[in-house]
């Protein structure tokens, strides 16, 4: 397979620190640009100048997202934030998705009222809660059904707007997880991961989980031409846990010359695909 073309990556290293050095050495190696991100561009305007190349961001969500609203480089970032709200995206993997029932609503919705917005899920006494947004302006987390508040659910901390849409859903016990970073609808890298310390280590190709990540990436309608799909255990079997923006997700310990060469090449097709005639 052809090797891609130089593209430019830009990198906010400061939201990735154990992670970055491995993407940089790949970097180097494959012979693509690197330009440290800097929040200081946002005031000051001075944007650095790429020229009119392939440019891919990876870093801190609120950033990518900002820059896939605000700037015009070429794809930039792979951060669709509609693509990637569960209420978008959760009733096409039905099949596979760790939530069995679940449903979206106001967190102060919720909150006025908690024992009624979850009683079509079943008599439960506590729920796992978290933001539609692949934001995620609040971490996901398991509340008790009579402890649901909007303090509870950090309103005021970290965003102030009360009807924010939240999923809710029924609590189950999940084990293992892995994720995998899946670019043009196939699976190109991989990594078992801890949720609670972020500590991770590589993915066997040849295991369950790769494969059952691959089945889902090859049916599954991309939210984008890459982004990350998260696999866990629950009840004895393998889930879909999540999906989220490449451009704004921890790789873990996946493979970075593997991550490098297979969104490299997908960078590069959508500038062209986004170059003016």
């Amino acid at each position: 397979m052809a090797s891609a073309p130089p593209v430019t990556w830009v990198l906010e290293s400061a939201a990735f620190p154990d992670r970055h050095a491995a993407l940089i050495a790949a970097l180097d190696r494959a012979g693509h640009p690197i330009v440290q991100w800097d929040d200081d561009w946002w005031a000051s305007g001075r944007w650095p100048r790429l020229g009119d190349g392939p440019v891919v961001f990876h870093g801190s969500l609120e950033n990518a997202a900002r820059i896939r609203a605000g700037l015009p480089w070429r794809p930039g970032v792979f951060c669709d934030v509609g693509a990637f709200t569960c209420s978008t995206w959760y009733p096409r993997a039905s099949a596979w998705l760790v939530h069995r029932q679940w449903r979206a609503i106001p967190a102060y919705l919720l909150a006025e009222d908690p024992v009624a917005a979850v009683r079509r899920l079943g008599d439960l006494d506590a729920v796992f809660v978290r933001p539609d947004s692949p934001l995620k302006p609040f971490a996901g987390r398991v509340l008790p059904v009579d402890e649901i508040t909007l303090r509870a659910l950090d309103h005021g901390f970290y965003y102030d707007d009360p009807t924010i849409p939240v999923i809710v859903a029924p609590v189950r016990a999940v084990g293992r997880e892995w994720r995998y970073v899946v670019v043009d609808q196939q699976v190109v890298a991989g990594s078992a991961y801890t949720a609670a310390d972020r500590s991770a280590r590589a993915d066997d190709p040849g295991g369950e989980p790769w494969s059952f990540a691959g089945t889902i990436a090859a049916q599954l309608a991309p939210p984008e031409r890459a982004y990350v799909l998260d696999v866990c255990e629950a009840d004895g079997r393998l889930w879909l846990l999540e999906l989220n923006p490449f451009s704004g997700a921890d790789l873990y310990a996946c493979a970075a010359a593997d991550v490098v060469a297979a969104v490299s090449r997908a960078v590069a097709a959508a500038a062209l695909a986004a170059a003016p005639n």
